[in-house]
């Protein structure tokens, strides 16, 4: 099942490798990927697919002290 996540980060060097590793350590994979940095902040767009449920995905993101936001 695909689902699409947005989220608002912090703007750092080791940001996008963190949630891309926090996707793919819960079963996920990144179908397609959108970045774009505004006024300090990374703001992300991820389509990822998966049996797991999202909620999963989720929880482990808001973890990460960097995220700001996700929806």
């Amino acid at each position: 099942m695909e689902h699409q996540i947005e989220l608002t980060a912090q703007q750092r060097p080791e940001v996008l490798e963190r949630i891309l590793r926090v996707i793919r350590h819960r079963g996920f994979t990144v179908t397609q990927m959108d970045m774009q940095l505004i006024d300090g902040k990374v703001r992300l767009k991820f389509t990822v697919k998966s049996d797991r449920t999202l909620d999963l995905l989720v929880s482990q993101l808001e973890k990460l002290p960097d995220v700001m936001e996700i929806k």
